[in-house]
């Protein structure tokens, strides 16, 4: 069974496309199609059914997907092990992270990576925090720098990097602004914009809550903080941001002394995968930069 066709048949069930499958493959649609009929005939089965343009795994082709998938995996995972024996680093590095942190917490370990390790290819990818761990689970991503899940997750590992206090913040033209204190009751009265429930930003302020039995009036929400930022700036409604996007003067930060929240930004990696010389040189990059609880914040 070759390999480049388990890839094309891996291609196509998951982009459900056989001319999506080559785009992605760097192949002519012929080229898959010829890799994927191989493997119909040394199998004698059919993996997909072709139905008015619209392609669908068989029985046989259901059952074979996860198998290809970890036997992909296991081979990969052997040449990163390999690799590694040679101490060099070099290699294609798949990665992904979200907006926030690419925009606020990389760009100076990107830059000495790309310096020090001019070898290694770089394929960075920007997702939500929650659909890039699943892509490290998956074994789509090899590394994530995200913000760490709220709970631990079988077969992830999590390394911590940067604490990131959390603040709550109004436009500096909110009523709330005006006040010398205001608890977390005057808060909630007023309509919130915060992120989107389910992510892991979201369950940190929902535990918090909880016991408390407060609800939120929320009125839009959205994964990605500049635009909770410029939200909260034209005055429709508070939000929770990061502590290094309120130094603004359009933002007001209030001071709930009932409600100190934070998160942890770091690593992600598969438990059961070797880690490649690749991967590891850019969490330690990372760390250079690392700030936890106790240190002063950056």
């Amino acid at each position: 069974m070759e390999i480049s066709s388990l890839k094309a048949f891996l291609a196509v069930a998951e982009s459900a496309s056989f001319s999506l499958a080559a785009e992605q493959l760097h192949l002519t649609q012929p080229a898959v199609s010829k890799r994927v009929a191989s493997l119909e005939e040394e199998l004698n089965t059919r993996l997909f059914d072709r139905i008015s343009r619209k392609i669908s795994l068989t029985e046989a082709g259901r059952q074979l997907l996860p198998r290809a998938r970890q036997m992909l995996y296991e081979l990969e995972d052997i040449r990163r092990s390999i690799s590694n024996l040679t101490g060099e680093v070099s290699g294609k590095l798949t990665m992904g992270t979200s907006h926030h942190i690419g925009l606020r917490r990389l760009p100076p370990a990107l830059k000495r990576y790309s310096r020090r390790y001019p070898e290694v290819q770089l394929d960075i990818r920007f997702m939500d925090s929650e659909t890039a761990c699943s892509a490290v689970l998956q074994g789509d991503l090899e590394l994530a720098i995200v913000t760490l899940p709220t709970e631990p997750i079988a077969n992830l590992t999590t390394r911590p990097i940067w604490h990131d206090p959390l603040r709550f913040v109004v436009s500096a033209e909110h009523p709330l602004a005006r006040r010398r204190r205001v608890s977390l009751v005057d808060l909630i009265e007023h309509q919130a914009v915060l992120v989107a429930k389910g992510t892991y930003t979201q369950r940190i302020l929902e535990q918090a809550l909880q016991p408390l039995g407060l609800d939120l009036k929320i009125g839009m929400a959205t994964n990605y903080f500049e635009t909770l930022k410029m939200m909260v700036s034209i005055g429709l409604g508070w939000s929770l941001l990061p502590e290094t996007m309120t130094h603004d003067p359009e933002l007001k930060v209030l001071d709930i002394s009932e409600l100190q929240l934070s998160r942890t930004l770091g690593a992600v990696t598969h438990t059961n995968r070797s880690l490649s010389n690749a991967a590891q040189a850019m969490v330690d990059a990372c760390l250079e930069d690392a700030v936890l609880p106790g240190d002063r914040a950056r």
